[in-house]
């Protein structure tokens, strides 16, 4: 069972408004340009086509209506621009999907060693519009050293946009995005310089990169965030940020290294009383609930979640860590949690009826376990 949403993403990000957008600003750089029959040639197809398809759609009917010659058709892309983002803002400033296909553009048409140079110049102006961390990747797969020299150059630029895609497109496991065939440590460098960065939007970039490599290394993500935390290079704030973020999966997974450099690593010296339900039976659309008693036998901090085994149609078991608390208790303390886990219908999960079952887990290490039913409305 899975739910069926309202909400369109790739409405909101591809439609009208937003064609008629591009229109005006190329037309402004390109007089010639075919407006009404390029306009129409987008939004024919959109109705059939998902989000990342209609990328695609823009940037071959951009092909069609500019200039065959590829640096006279970079030339109009450029003088289209609209003016950067705010230099001044510091996160969640990711910029106007509509330019996506401007990277793409570049991508498939000029990764070609002729147009090198002038293809990772216009991606760097892109980006400062919308992030061209897709694009880029297509360069670093075609010329791994040359791109990789000039993203180390990106991240010591003034505009952290582009200080912030020398990191997000280098990810090994970048969301959506096509692998990369050079080695993960690769772009290592990029991260010692972006460590220490001002802004929230680079650091959360760099953390993201870290909890990549962090699932085929764990050992290398650990020992690179000691040693920047030991340089005091950014500030105690920041790096508790940026080591929380990094390490999200290694501490789901209890990894007790990961649990340790955030201050959870040792074990729980504690007693668990009236850990239960009242819902052995769930309906779809309600909660599952539990509660426990929690008692200190000395001083510690304690963090306390959950795994979530969701029930099986006997070929994949999915599984999933959910947070509780983070606590610090005395010696002698008892500490009442209670949680409602909801069992709605979402788009990204599908729910399965049959036996669920969660695993108490504090400080990484499990603490017992509750089943219960999920049955239809």
């Amino acid at each position: 069972m899975k739910a069926k949403s309202s909400f369109s993403l790739k409405d909101q990000l591809f439609n009208s408004d937003k064609v008629n957008y591009l229109v005006t600003l190329i037309s402004q750089a390109f007089p010639d340009f075919a407006q009404q029959s390029f306009y129409q040639d987008v939004i024919a197809a959109f109705p059939k086509l998902e989000l990342k398809e209609r990328i695609a759609h823009i940037t071959a009917c951009l092909h069609q209506h500019l200039p065959d010659d590829y640096q006279e058709a970079l030339t109009i892309i450029l003088q289209s621009l609209p003016p950067e983002l705010d230099p001044h803002k510091t996160d969640d400033d990711f910029g106007d999907f509509i330019f996506a296909p401007f990277s793409l553009f570049v991508a498939l048409h000029g990764c070609e060693p002729e147009y090198l140079n002038i293809s990772l110049g216009a991606l760097k102006e892109i980006t400062k519009r919308f992030s061209a961390e897709y694009a880029i990747r297509y360069f670093i797969n075609t010329f791994p050293d040359e791109t990789f020299v000039f993203l180390l150059d990106c991240a010591s630029d003034d505009n952290y946009h582009v200080r912030r895609w020398a990191s997000e497109g280098t990810r090994s496991k970048l969301p959506w995005a096509q692998k990369l065939s050079s080695d993960y440590r690769k772009p290592l460098p990029i991260l010692e310089m972006l460590y220490a960065d001002k802004t929230r939007y680079v650091t959360r970039s760099v953390a993201n990169h870290l909890n990549d490599i962090s699932k085929v290394d764990p050992s290398l993500v650990l020992e690179m965030l000691q040693e920047w935390s030991k340089s005091q290079r950014q500030t105690e704030q920041e790096m508790a940020f940026i080591t929380k973020h990094a390490l999200r999966t290694l501490i789901k997974q209890g990894n007790q290294d990961a649990l340790q450099l955030i201050g959870f690593g040792v074990k729980p010296d504690i007693t668990i009383k009236e850990f239960s339900t009242n819902t052995p039976k769930v309906r779809v659309g309600e909660a599952f609930e539990f509660s426990l008693d929690i008692r200190s036998n000395k001083p510690q901090k304690l963090l306390v979640d959950y795994l979530m085994h969701f029930a099986s149609n006997g070929t994949k078991k999915t599984q999933k860590v959910f947070k509780i608390k983070q606590l610090e208790l005395a010696a002698g303390e008892v500490v009442t949690l209670k949680k409602k886990h909801p069992m709605r219908l979402m788009t990204t999960r599908r729910l399965l009826l049959g036996e669920h079952e969660i695993v108490l887990q504090i400080n990484g290490q499990a603490f017992g376990s509750l089943s219960f039913e999920l049955i239809e409305e």
